[in-house]
């Protein structure tokens, strides 16, 4: 059985270049338009390289290697460049400068002061020194995609016609064209998110037509992300195991089901409805439910949490990236005092405190929750111990040390400053050690079933309230929904009888924690502008006096919220390009 594999690396393939701002003034006008001039004509030559050289993210592209004729008659070769548009998908593994995106949210803090994920939390980023910079990643994705639908459709492979299994070839070839649409609508999505009204582009362009196309609304791209979708989930299967070459990892119907449910959350969330249009919550709702309805059960289930991440075997999981085998996440985010620790992504106090008892499901802030501040982690949400690694954590059969002085704590340099390490996607068989090191391949997953009931709780609340069915299909209700995530997780169900804004904020909370380190949180924060009440970072400060342990919450950081930042700024490289495009507000 075939797998398609993609090579990242610790660095951040996205920086650029950072340019100083030209001044004003009358006498230095003819010097900077001679600047600007040079900067254009260079940004022009720079650009195109990395789209004349876009096939760093797999070992080998065919368009590379054989000439348009050549590859269009070999039917190998031309699932090969279908191949290349898959390469594009995104991963956060290590996405900014070495660190998770989940830095950049309450969830987390990156040990690593000279990481750029900081620009994010202390407000120095912008559109010359930009974050996270996908622009041109992602539209070389859409140019993947529309030089495989303009060139590589419609083929017959004549040279093969013969050949015992040529129907099965060309029945799994009529897939492709659909699996190139739905990634180039993926990619979209991924633009939007970020960049809000971007250029809008379905055919291959010129250099001049491409330093020339105007931006199109996110409503328009987003319709036209739906309408991918639909066709996307009409004409694929619900699984490629049964084509001749059963490839895994490939689009299916569900994978298209999926985008057009998380799309239209997105749209319906308060960063895109500002007028809280009901009509927007409900259509989401109907595309959970889709899912739900026709794949959850038979193709999706839930399966146990701690199985989900890593393993391609996975009944919950959708879609996902696939990694070639390395130890880099290990390397990067193992505790100092392991064998080849260098810490990395820490968890917050902040989502800590989002872990529930699990006898009683109230938090620990509330009265009769049961919990003990002399030992925090006693009773917890099974899922904390899933995602992070807290004090007396076994680990690679040691107990994690983090009270001053201990193993995994200062005085040693480079430790936790949250008194936190990351649990979830490390392979803990994986080892560091320079003598017998070891690799094994990692999974980023993109899609699961429980997003898919996350989503249809939320929009089924701010549609009708926790408790009350829609028309149609919308059959069940939000509480019956989240309440089988809860039961998978061994917690007790939501109460009965809460406000629309109690389930709310209980919600929010639920989701946080099943998806966290998932690439979630840091876009929640943005659709539901909430930035300003996740400045002020926690962690925690234990210290030891014989036996007995002292936990003493302590502010790590507080950090710079600016209502500009719910959207990227539009990479000032592109503006100097291109002088048709539009920088987003307060940019």
């Amino acid at each position: 059985m075939k797998q398609v594999y993609f090579i990242t690396t610790g660095k951040d393939k996205n920086k650029f270049m950072r340019f100083l701002s030209f001044s004003g003034d009358t006498e230095n006008n003819k010097t900077n338009n001679l600047l600007r001039k040079f900067i254009k004509l260079f940004l022009i030559a720079a650009v195109m390289i990395p789209l004349l050289n876009s096939c760093e993210y797999l070992d080998y592209n065919e368009l590379d290697q054989y000439d348009q004729e050549d590859i269009m008659s070999e039917f190998s070769r031309v699932s090969n460049v279908l191949n290349h548009v898959y390469s594009y998908l995104p991963a956060d593994f290590m996405s900014v400068d070495g660190a998770m995106r989940s830095s950049a949210s309450d969830d987390a803090e990156h040990e690593w002061d000279l990481s750029d994920i900081h620009k994010f939390n202390d407000g120095s980023w912008n559109a010359i020194v930009t974050l996270d910079d996908n622009w041109d990643h992602f539209y070389s994705g859409i140019r993947a995609a529309n030089v495989f639908l303009t060139d590589m459709t419609g083929l017959t492979f004549d040279d093969i016609r013969y050949n015992d299994n040529y129907w099965e070839l060309m029945e799994e070839y009529e897939f492709y064209p659909y699996e190139a649409r739905f990634l180039r609508a993926f990619y979209y999505f991924e633009l939007i998110k970020r960049y809000w009204n971007v250029p809008f582009i379905l055919t291959p362009l010129t250099q001049e037509e491409a330093n020339s196309v105007s931006p199109t609304s996110f409503e328009t791209i987003l319709d036209f992300i739906i309408s991918e979708c639909d066709a996307a989930s009409a004409n694929l299967p619900e699984s490629h195991a049964d084509v001749v070459s059963q490839d895994r990892g490939r689009v299916t119907k569900g994978i298209a089901m999926a985008l057009k449910a998380r799309a239209l959350l997105y749209t319906a969330s308060p960063l895109h409805n500002p007028a809280n249009d009901q009509g927007k919550w409900i259509t989401a709702a109907q595309a959970a439910k889709e899912i739900i309805d026709e794949l959850g059960g038979s193709r999706y289930t839930l399966s146990s949490y701690t199985s989900i991440v890593n393993n391609m075997n996975s009944t919950e999981l959708i879609f996902e990236r696939r990694e070639s085998s390395s130890r880099e996440f290990e390397e990067a985010n193992t505790a100092v005092g392991f064998i080849g620790g260098n810490t990395g992504t820490c968890p917050t106090q902040n989502l800590v405190d989002c872990y529930e008892m699990q006898a009683t499901g109230l938090g620990i802030d509330e009265a009769g929750s049961g919990y003990d501040p002399s030992q925090p982690y006693v009773g917890r949400d099974p899922r904390l111990a899933a995602t992070i690694i807290y004090n007396g954590t076994t680990w690679r059969e040691d107990t994690v040390e983090i009270w001053y002085g201990g193993l995994n704590a200062p005085p040693k340099l480079h430790t936790t400053k949250t008194g936190y390490y990351l649990r979830k996607y490390l392979i803990e068989s994986i080892s560091l050690n320079p003598v017998n090191p070891s690799t094994d391949y990692h999974y980023w997953v993109i899609f699961r079933y429980g997003e898919v009931l996350l989503n249809y709780a939320e929009a089924m609340n701010e549609a009708f309230g926790p408790e009350v069915t829609g028309p149609g299909t919308l059959d069940m209700t939000a509480l019956e929904a989240v309440n089988m995530i809860r039961a998978r997780a061994s917690m007790p169900d939501f109460p009965n009888g809460m406000t629309q804004d109690d389930f709310r904020e209980k919600l929010r909370n639920e989701r946080r924690v099943e998806l966290a380190f998932e690439d979630h949180r840091f876009w929640d924060i943005r659709r539901w502008k909430i930035g300003p009440t996740t400045t002020d970072i926690y962690g925690v400060e234990i210290t030891k006096v014989g036996t007995d342990l002292t936990y003493n919450t302590k502010l790590v950081e507080t950090r710079v919220w600016n209502d500009r930042m719910y959207l990227y700024p539009i990479p000032q490289t592109e503006l100097f390009i291109n002088d048709n495009l539009v920088q987003n507000t307060g940019w």
